[in-house]
């Protein structure tokens, strides 16, 4: 079993500031490290808001060289991070995402299965709302000498894509409470998204939001009509009223910017 050495990883990524997936050439010989069946976030994209850490879990696998054994831990490391763009430019120590820890297990020889999480700042990891794309799986791959020197190192992309969004909020209102059968309710609301160059939440303008209702008793929410936000992410339509129960506002959510859906209002119709 071995834990995962990521302060060397940031450390190492910092000081070769690799512009592409290439070693500097004193060091370019290929490891020999594979590393395989990495998945992220169980698949699924990683949400993230304007303060709360986020650690989705990471698994992979290490196939080491001939030569090596996965029982000398100090011999290896290979750790996967996240880059975006067409080089490794936010794969080096200003912008990378790396494994915030991770223990590896010996299958065979040469093969071990490893687990952790990734650890995601978004006051610190994510500068501009462009991070909200979808980020490439590089891997950091090193061997070391005996007396702790670094042998060779080599990063490289693999296929593997997570994508990343911004976390999104909505508000709901329906006045007037109560409201007699027959006359209008008016529902207003707003939807936010975080903004991680502001570290706060604002407006999302234009986006198609579907304003839902549980009938009292009911199970399921139905949707009613779909509302264009505003340009500050302002939401307001008029229904008619015609039965006791709840109101929300459900936003499906984008490629860079995660579902949200409301709390509930009841309105009492009498």
């Amino acid at each position: 079993m071995k834990s995962g050495r990521t302060g060397v990883v940031a450390a190492l990524a910092g000081a070769l500031a690799l512009s592409a997936f290439t070693a500097p050439t004193a060091q370019a010989a290929d490891t020999g490290i594979t590393v395989s069946r990495i998945v992220v976030n169980g698949g699924k994209p990683i949400v993230v808001g304007t303060s709360e850490v986020k650690e989705p879990p990471i698994s992979f696998r290490i196939t080491l060289p001939s030569g090596y054994s996965t029982a000398n831990s100090s011999a290896y490391d290979a750790n996967p991070y996240l880059y975006h763009g067409t080089t490794a430019a936010k794969g080096a120590d200003s912008g990378g995402l790396y494994p915030g820890s991770y223990i590896c297990y010996e299958t065979s020889a040469r093969i071990a299965d490893c687990e952790g999480h990734l650890y995601i700042d978004p006051y610190y990891r994510l500068d501009s709302n462009n991070d909200a794309t979808s980020w490439t799986i590089g891997v950091a791959v090193m061997l070391w000498k005996s007396d702790g020197g670094l042998k060779t190192a080599e990063f490289k992309a693999t296929s593997g894509r997570v994508q990343i969004r911004r976390w999104a909020k909505a508000t709901v209102n329906a006045a007037p409470e109560p409201v007699k059968k027959g006359k209008t309710i008016t529902v207003t609301g707003s939807l936010t998204r975080a903004d991680w160059v502001r570290h706060k939440y604002t407006g999302v303008s234009a986006a198609t939001v579907q304003l839902q209702f549980r009938k009292k008793g009911a199970s399921a929410y139905s949707t009613v009509k779909s509302v264009k936000s505003g340009s500050t992410g302002a939401l307001k339509t008029t229904v008619t009223a015609s039965a006791d129960g709840y109101w929300r506002w459900n936003f499906g959510g984008w490629s860079t910017t995660g579902a949200a859906t409301s709390p509930v209002d009841y309105v009492d119709v009498n």
